[in-house]
């Protein structure tokens, strides 16, 4: 049919903005692949291919919880940590840089994605991201879910359990953010040395 525009399969699907990634595969660099789901993050260093992607390096989030976190699996001090761990992993595989690709999902300055780039480059793997794109140190640390947390616990107890319950039964306290946060990077960092 004249005027007839066909959607390849997976752009109908949701699943690939071919557009980004076309420009992402000409950088000829491994792409840093973010997912973000309802309970955890993914973070995988693969290489594109003719026949499909190859994963160079993939990190979950539930390793966190191998390395002694308690807090949410998917919150910014989280991705942070992801992140760190990602980079190590990425460089003991060789990975050195990497492009980041997310898709059809929209890039979010001082976002979760942001703060898990931030630990990818603070752990020595080059990634192209203007500073001004990662979270401050007070978000990626947790300082802002402690406060809230603690000014919820002081407020409105039933909104505190609704919100922290699953960490509080896990024996983890929510304004505890910050120091569980600098004691799993010192373990993350201290582990790649």
């Amino acid at each position: 049919m004249p005027g007839h525009v066909q959607i390849l399969r997976r752009r109908r699907e949701g699943v690939t903005d071919y557009r980004s990634r076309r420009k992402a595969i000409t950088s000829h660099r491994p792409l840093l692949v973010v997912r973000v789901s309802n309970k955890n993050v993914t973070a995988q260093f693969v290489r594109p291919t003719v026949k499909g992607d190859v994963v160079l390096s993939s990190s979950h989030s539930k390793e966190l919880a191998k390395a002694g976190w308690h807090g949410s699996a998917k919150s910014i001090p989280a991705c942070y940590l992801l992140g760190l761990l990602a980079g190590k992993k990425a460089l003991a595989s060789g990975v050195k840089d990497a492009v980041a690709y997310n898709g059809l999902i929209p890039f979010i300055r001082g976002s979760r994605v942001a703060a898990l780039l931030k630990g990818v480059a603070d752990a020595g793997v080059e990634v192209p991201m203007g500073e001004e794109a990662f979270p401050d140190e007070g978000r990626m640390s947790g300082k802002h879910i402690a406060e809230y947390a603690a000014k919820l616990a002081a407020e409105d107890k039933d909104a505190y359990s609704k919100s922290f319950g699953r960490l509080v039964k896990g024996g983890f306290k929510p304004q505890d953010y910050p120091a569980e946060f600098e004691k799993i990077k010192a373990a993350i960092s201290g582990a790649a040395k």
